[in-house]
């Protein structure tokens, strides 16, 4: 059987995931926050860039971040109080992706 090529993701996708991972690593927000800027200078960085592509990925990549502080947010909701580790990971979580929505609203401001 012939070995598959794996496919390759969208510029976004890959940025989805990766900052999906470090929050749900928990990672602090400012950390995020920087994982952001990494990602859009990489974009720029690429021999094949255009502005206009990183401007929207940028667009995407925000509507998916949002989509995610509010999953994040009704998660919080759910959590007792009772449970702190929960509840801490949940709020850790929410915060790092309130961080890469922030980050991203200003590298657009940018570009």
């Amino acid at each position: 059987m012939a070995a598959r090529k794996q496919a390759r993701l969208r510029p976004v996708d890959a940025a989805t995931r990766r900052l999906m991972e470090l929050a749900a690593r928990g990672v602090p927000a400012r950390r995020i926050a920087r994982e952001v800027e990494v990602i859009v200078d990489e974009w720029l960085a690429a021999p094949d860039a255009e502005p206009s592509d990183a401007k929207g990925w940028l667009s995407e990549l925000r509507e998916e971040i949002a989509t995610g502080v509010a999953d994040a947010e009704e998660q919080l909701s759910y959590v007792d109080a009772g449970e702190a580790a929960a509840a801490k990971q949940a709020g850790l979580t929410l915060a790092a992706l309130q961080a890469s929505h922030e980050a991203v609203e200003r590298a657009s401001a940018q570009l």
